[in-house]
């Protein structure tokens, strides 16, 4: 099911409704990616022709416009991760996963905020994202440590807000363009079996 029709049920969206779901997305992506998450709902309302109102009747709070103008994003992190399930080193498929999901996070400031406070919330709108990445992470992290490459005591949870976090500091200090990768090599240092 599309983030279109479940919030509207089984029903599809009358035409002019799915123009303004439409135009409520483009909005926000543009409105995310130059002012970050936290950007007004009411100028991404304005923007996109509509009232405040039709903004909640289709979104009713921030995390669920966030879940929805980051799904597509999260479809290509998910189909990634299938993609490297394949892959012959599971160590380095997992970092590599990982880093996209660091680079990802970095085309909208305050997404890995917004993505770590979603993890500790299970009714939040973003776990629609975050659920099935934490399962598609948990699948290459149970590779990597199947193959003896990672510690078994190492959780999807964990290392989850650990890349949020290394995002969020990479955003924090832009002045530093390889802060992430230094981090992401201390994380996978940790991680890894002696």
């Amino acid at each position: 099911m599309t983030s279109e029709t479940a919030h509207a049920g089984a029903r599809p969206l009358r035409a002019d409704a799915r123009r303004n779901y439409e135009r409520l997305l483009t909005t926000a992506r543009t409105a995310f990616a130059e002012h970050g998450t936290g950007a007004s709902l009411e100028d991404v309302a304005r923007g996109a022709g509509v009232g405040i109102g039709t903004l909640y009747r289709h979104f009713p709070n921030r995390y669920a416009l966030l879940s929805a103008v980051f799904e597509e994003a999260v479809t290509e992190l998910l189909d990634r991760s299938r993609a490297l399930l394949d892959a012959p080193q599971p160590c380095s498929a997992l970092v590599v996963w990982l880093r996209d999901i660091i680079t990802h996070a970095s085309e909208y400031r305050g997404l890995s905020g917004a993505l770590m406070s979603a993890s500790q919330d299970a009714s939040s709108a973003l776990a629609r994202c975050s659920v099935p990445m934490r399962e598609a992470g948990q699948a290459l992290l149970s590779r990597a440590q199947e193959s003896g490459a990672v510690r078994r005591d190492v959780s999807i949870t964990d290392l989850l807000q650990l890349t949020n976090a290394i995002a969020l500091a990479a955003e924090e200090t832009p002045s530093d363009p390889d802060l992430a990768d230094r981090l992401l090599r201390l994380t996978l240092r940790g991680i890894t079996a002696q």
